[in-house]
């Protein structure tokens, strides 16, 4: 399995690294620190030098109760550090759900789209299409941050995650998107039961077809499975989850801890082979 991303072509025989860069002042994991594009340069060349295959950058804080970021400050945050970071020779993926930020990300060479929102505005499908973008679509019920908890209610949550999934995907493919990759949303609108559940199940959405992309590091799941309360000492458990995932046929792990996973999936793909 291959996936085009606007020039790099991303083979996904293996299990590929996201490199996680938040250039946001508040974001849960703690790594929100790199709103200055020098520091967010260095921080990818890091990134890419301890193995990362590609890099999402984010702008606004979409962790439970985040307050909402106008789409100008948004694209002020991430658009000059996007600029800096075509130049190193990874995919970029710019992580919004904002059409104004995903417009001029996308005309200055984004990538990879990667909507937290779910597809769920229309002008995020015919921005893809129009410039022939690959998207991440992820589930969460519904594509507002500050309630999504109070809609963490499924009869089976594989089910409807897996049924969201296959309409959105459906939808963007018909009307011209080259090509999709799966988010189930772990966090985002879920329980810890939630979660494990999507985990323990992913086969059931890698069978949908597109390529599946799980994001757990450092997240809350990690510390109420561990007890580890501050996000930056949650690496272990994330590499745990992520090996799980990959196992159970997630082909992109949205990460922040690049060396530690890279290290694990030397390991992990040797064995499994």
């Amino acid at each position: 399995m291959k996936l085009e991303l606007r020039g790099h072509v991303l083979d996904l025989s293996r299990p590929r690294l996201m490199g996680v860069l938040n250039v946001t002042p508040d974001s849960f994991s703690g790594d929100g620190r790199y709103l200055d594009v020098e520091a967010a340069l260095e921080r990818a060349r890091t990134m890419k030098a301890q193995g990362a295959d590609l890099i999402d950058v984010g702008g606004e804080s979409t962790r439970p109760g985040a307050a909402p970021v106008s789409a100008g400050e948004e694209k002020r945050r991430v658009l000059p550090v996007l600029e800096a970071l075509l130049p190193l020779g990874l995919p970029i993926s710019v992580d919004t759900r904002k059409p104004e930020v995903a417009a001029e990300a996308l005309a200055l060479g984004a990538h990879l789209l990667n909507d937290v929102g779910g597809l769920r505005d229309g002008r995020m499908v015919r921005l893809a299409a129009e410039y022939q973008t690959p998207v991440v679509i992820m589930h969460s019920p519904v594509n507002d941050p500050q309630t999504m908890m109070a809609h963490a209610r499924y009869a089976d949550v594989v089910r409807e995650v897996a049924g969201f999934l296959r309409r959105q995907a459906e939808g963007a493919l018909a009307a011209g998107v080259p090509a999709v990759v799966l988010d189930p949303g772990f966090g985002f609108g879920k329980t810890l039961k939630h979660n494990l559940e999507l985990l323990r199940r992913l086969d059931e959405l890698a069978a949908l077809g597109p390529p599946l992309l799980a994001g757990l590091s450092r997240k809350r799941t990690i510390g109420e499975l561990t007890g580890v309360t501050e996000p930056e000492k949650r690496v272990c458990g994330s590499v745990a989850a992520h090996l799980a995932a990959a196992r159970r046929g997630a082909r992109i792990l949205r990460v922040h801890d690049v060396a530690a996973h890279n290290q694990a999936l030397a390991v992990w793909n040797a064995v499994e082979g």
